[in-house]
């Protein structure tokens, strides 16, 4: 995330919102950051002198400093670039379906389960953890 804002901020000022748009354009719609994980890295850039901010509009316009720059400079020219190289798409969006089909069965059986449904239901859910880590521990 660093260094995305930091070779953003290179090209030119932003606000915040403008790096998420501007970071999911360039990945290929690849990756999109979340304002989770921008503002707080903004923030600490800030702290840490190598962006400043100036209120514009009731939004915050961040600017490199001469430090900033210097750091974009010596960093990845394009951190976004290999975001979306080898990407299967539709194999995302059939992952997401799935993840939202579980997590509304399972919202289903929170909001009108009994306790014991619930116990049951959240066991499940941890199981199904634990199995998805060990495909990727290659064990069964």
């Amino acid at each position: 995330m660093r260094a995305s804002i930091l070779a953003l901020l290179g090209d030119r000022p932003m606000h915040g919102y403008e790096m998420i748009q501007e970071i999911g354009e360039r990945s290929g719609g690849a990756w999109k950051p979340s304002p989770g994980s921008v503002y707080p890295t903004l923030q600490l850039l800030e702290d840490e002198g190598l962006i400043t901010s100036e209120s514009e509009g009731g939004k915050k316009l961040f600017t490199l400093t001469d430090a900033g720059r210097g750091e974009a400079e010596s960093g990845p020219d394009a951190p976004w670039a290999d975001a979306g190289r080898g990407f299967d798409f539709e194999a995302m969006h059939e992952v997401r379906a799935a993840g939202v089909g579980l997590m509304e069965a399972f919202g289903q059986v929170f909001k009108t389960g009994t306790p014991e449904q619930r116990e049951k239901a959240v066991a499940v859910v941890n199981d199904a953890r634990k199995k998805l880590y060990l495909i990727l521990a290659d064990e069964h």
